[in-house]
């Protein structure tokens, strides 16, 4: 009998707005959507708090509601990206070629969770 073990996985955030959360569901909560052309990159986030401000603080403000969501991804996959610190020392990100964003989708292990909501 071969025994599997489930990889290592990392858990990362994505503050998102109403728009890119409708097409999560339409994607079953599996995958993220293509980047726009103005999205050359796409970054999710490596802690929870980090998350709540961007939902709260931005899409909020811009978009009338922000989500925060949580998913997993394979660890050993996630080397690839080096960790950015895109200001504080906790405002940490990765970031991901929009035309590697289907190559990424296919690492997420499980589904992708809204955790919170601000409006």
């Amino acid at each position: 009998m071969i025994s599997r073990t489930a990889p290592a996985t990392t858990t990362l955030w994505r503050p998102v707005g109403p728009a890119e959360l409708a097409l999560l569901e339409e994607l079953d909560w599996r995958a993220w959507p293509p980047r726009l052309p103005e999205q050359p990159i796409f970054y999710p986030v490596l802690n929870e708090d980090y998350a709540i401000r961007i939902a709260r603080d931005w899409n909020v403000r811009h978009d009338g509601a922000g989500y925060v969501t949580r998913f997993e991804v394979d660890t050993e996959f996630l080397t690839r990206y080096p960790v950015r610190q895109a200001g504080g020392r906790t405002i940490l990100e990765l970031w991901v070629p929009a035309e590697e964003l289907a190559l990424f989708n296919a690492h997420i292990v499980g589904t992708i969770q809204v955790v919170r909501s601000f409006s």
